[in-house]
């Protein structure tokens, strides 16, 4: 399948709305500027080393999961709910760039900081140390559950990529229209969901540049590939914000690790 890389507008056109109704994602070019990438690339060393020095777990229930450098040194693989600890990075994702998303999702829809995972910054690097360099096949839908909800509610991943990412650093693999299946097939499609990771001959590789946008469905199948590079060459770096619509559920830093969350530690 040939993706194409459309550009960000305030309001989407019909091709672009189209391509998304028909394959339950989307690929925006140049969204951020290299100026917003720096920037938000500091705040992310920021925020690592003032979570290092103060021995932090959790932010807001939410584990954070660590890796080690070929040097021995620990960085963040992944943390929630950036925006809360970055004024730099709250601005840039409430500015009005992302008003198009609601677009794809409900004029009721908003941007999740405090709900679900909120600002998520992941940092792939393929080591053995790494906690986090893969994910296995699934949809977003089952978190739902662990939230009391009987049916799973529509939730757009919006991801900014903070690196390039050639097929050989890994990335999101999506199974284009399977955003439209029933329930049944969205929670046992692929079993065991997360530890399966055989790809699929009907999977798309979601190849970005720095700065670029990607959007998909909460529902849709989709994989975190793992790199063939390893070390330094490996690392993919990005940012998803959720756009969620749905009962207001924030969370704070009193809030509880949530049962699935506990889970992930064995997902490998």
């Amino acid at each position: 399948m040939n993706v194409p890389a459309f550009k960000l507008g305030p309001e989407l056109t019909t091709e672009q709305l189209d391509f998304f109704n028909a394959h339950g994602f989307i690929h925006f070019e140049q969204v951020a500027s290299n100026e917003e990438v720096i920037m938000i690339l500091n705040e992310m060393k920021r925020i690592e080393e003032e979570f290092i020095s103060e021995g932090r777990e959790t932010v807001m229930g939410v584990p954070l999961q660590w890796g080690t450098n070929d040097d021995g040194s620990p960085f963040l693989n992944r943390f929630a709910y950036a925006s809360e600890y970055s004024e730099s990075i709250q601005g840039f994702v409430r500015s009005d760039r992302f008003k198009a998303v609601q677009t794809l999702i409900g004029e009721n829809s908003r941007l999740a900081e405090v709900e679900k995972d909120g600002i998520v910054i992941n940092n792939f690097i393929n080591t053995p140390d790494s906690a986090y360099t893969k994910l296995g096949w699934h949809t977003d839908s089952p978190r739902d559950i662990f939230y009391n909800r009987r049916k799973p509610g529509p939730m757009l991943n919006v991801g900014l990529y903070l690196d390039d990412c050639p097929l050989e650093k890994g990335g999101v693999r999506i199974l284009p229209g399977t955003h439209t299946q029933s329930v049944a097939a969205m929670l046992l499609r692929k079993f065991p969901m997360f530890f399966t990771h055989k790809p699929d001959p009907k999977e798309v590789a979601l190849v970005v540049k720095r700065g670029d946008l990607t959007i998909h469905d909460g529902r849709a199948w989709h994989r975190t590939a793992q790199a063939t590079l390893t070390g330094k060459a490996s690392q993919r770096r990005t940012m998803y914000m959720a756009w969620i619509d749905e009962p207001y559920q924030p969370r704070t830093e009193e809030s509880g690790t949530p049962l699935f969350k506990r889970l992930q530690r064995y997902v490998g």
